[in-house]
């Protein structure tokens, strides 16, 4: 009898800690918002410093430049009025460019960066470039100017692109091929 006298009383005694109220533990540390108060308000400099070069280099150019919704400027270097074609998701558009600090200075050559083959809207490619792409027609060259966050960002590509550096990239469409005739094609 003793046993099951002790065991009663153990069942009681679990069975009435687990029902009482307890309070809910703190957390160790609680964030103010500060660290993000402090990063907005560094990238809003940043941003408001890159559009001040950005509309320098603008204001002596002169052609005229174009503010994208996104957040960049383009000019047309060559404007192709005949063919009524943008490069729509899922569409593979053949293009060179070539990219410059805003100082003008030469990052990569068309050489160094080859033809390009791009799935637009499937394939991963700097930020600017996949927005600006679909502006272009077959034969057009285009010259946009990307702050640092439609560029590389924070990171820079890790080679010749340091961090939240704008950039000059100049872009030649060279073909679109529509979806389906891709799929023509390969069958």
């Amino acid at each position: 009898m003793k046993i099951h006298s002790i065991l009663t009383i153990m069942f009681l005694g679990i069975l009435f800690t687990s029902c009482s109220k307890q309070q809910a533990r703190k957390p160790v540390s609680q964030t103010s918002g500060t660290f993000m108060k402090e990063s907005i308000e560094r990238n809003k400099k940043l941003i408001a410093e890159e559009e001040q070069l950005i509309e320098s280099i603008i204001s002596k150019d002169t052609l005229d430049y174009i503010a994208s919704s996104k957040g960049y400027w383009y000019k047309y270097d060559i404007k192709t009025d005949n063919d009524t074609i943008f490069p729509k998701r899922g569409d593979i558009v053949y293009f060179n460019y070539e990219i410059k600090d805003l100082q003008n200075k030469l990052i990569y050559t068309k050489e160094e960066l080859k033809p390009q083959e791009y799935f637009v809207d499937k394939e991963n490619i700097m930020m600017g470039l996949r927005d600006g792409i679909k502006l272009m027609k077959k034969g057009e060259t285009i010259t946009f100017l990307f702050p640092s966050h439609m560029a590389y960002g924070y990171h820079g590509d890790n080679e010749k692109i340091g961090s939240n550096e704008p950039l000059i990239c100049t872009v030649t469409l060279n073909d679109i091929k529509k979806e389906k005739q891709k799929n023509e094609e390969t069958n």
